[in-house]
């Protein structure tokens, strides 16, 4: 007979682990200003060992697994599909396919440079879309290979060091363009990468430029949605088996992130209960990404080159430029 206690007992020492490293994160980045992802990885990847563990690399895997399709799942609370039309249609389907843009500029420049299998989608999405978040969603319906932990570490440090310099450069840069507190929002909100560096940028600059910045970030991240939808199917048909065509290509946690998004577009859900799953979507997230450091090998990270961070350098100026351009010609 089934016995879910039973079952689920063995994952219970990782995923207290992986909520250790999550919660110290959490207090040094309260407490120092870091990026709480960037210092979620770097615990993890401090405590590696414990991924061998035979009490620990049980929860590791669920947590670097299921605990992220559930943050994931639950980014969609955060989103309403009216907030999303301020500025006008003609403005996001020119951003729609600036983001389209960046994601194939990752996958040819990957292949060109013959990086690890994936990686370049993974920083082509974590740049376009919205950092760390895009890049734990897309490698969630990756097919799984000795490279995937790898890139995905890799992403998530180069994409939170570009976002948290972003912060700081690009409110300089949209005050040396003259663009107005509209034109800001929009280009802070187009250009930077994480979400919380979106509202750090944007409401410095002053309220109304964070507002804006954080409606056209929100677009973004709502485009997680429709893209990873088109890579799981794109994945499960390239690895598909005479058994695999019986399976329901999508995962459940898109088809759960979308529900959300759709509910709190109709206004159901109430604003107590959209913060509590904005929160737990967050911590979700902090204790997966904890538990991907933790079941990443540091020193296979050097055999990755330098041509991944200068292919997120390229995407990052690459976005500002066009995202600039938006806002002081269109906006």
């Amino acid at each position: 007979m089934f016995n879910p206690v039973r079952t689920f007992a063995p994952n219970i020492p990782g995923i207290m682990l992986a909520m250790v490293m999550g919660l110290s994160a959490a207090f040094l980045s309260e407490h120092y200003g870091a990026p709480v992802m960037l210092m979620a990885l770097l615990l993890g990847m401090s405590f590696n060992f414990m991924a061998d563990s035979e009490k620990t690399g049980q929860g590791l895997e669920f947590s670097a697994t299921t605990l992220l399709r559930v943050g994931v799942a639950l980014l969609g609370v955060r989103i309403t599909i009216s907030s999303l039309t301020d500025f006008g249609w003609p403005i996001l389907v020119l951003t729609g396919v600036l983001i389209l843009t960046v994601i194939l500029i990752g996958v040819i420049a990957g292949r060109l440079f013959k990086l690890p299998e994936n990686m370049g989608l993974l920083a082509g999405c974590a740049v376009a879309i919205c950092g760390a978040s895009a890049t734990a969603a897309v490698a969630a319906v990756l097919p799984k290979n000795q490279n995937t932990n790898r890139s995905v570490v890799f992403t998530i440090v180069g994409i939170t060091a570009m976002s948290t310099t972003a912060m700081i450069v690009y409110p300089m840069v949209a005050n040396w363009l003259g663009l107005d507190e509209r034109q800001t929002g929009y280009f802070l909100g187009a250009t930077i990468h994480d979400v919380a560096q979106v509202v750090g940028a944007g409401y410095g600059v002053s309220e109304y430029a964070g507002d804006n910045a954080t409606v056209v970030k929100l677009f973004r991240v709502a485009m997680l949605a429709p893209i990873v939808f088109v890579l799981a199917v794109f994945f499960a048909r390239k690895n598909a088996t005479p058994d695999s065509y019986k399976r329901f290509p999508i995962p459940p946690f898109l088809l759960v992130f979308i529900a959300l998004m759709v509910v709190n577009t109709l206004g159901w859900i109430p604003a107590q209960v959209v913060e509590f799953l904005a929160n737990l979507s967050r911590w979700c997230l902090v204790f997966a990404i904890a538990a991907i450091g933790m079941r990443t090998q540091l020193n296979k990270l050097k055999e990755v080159g330098m041509a991944p961070l200068i292919l997120l350098i390229v995407e990052t100026v690459f976005m500002a430029v066009c995202g600039a351009s938006l806002a002081y010609f269109l906006i």
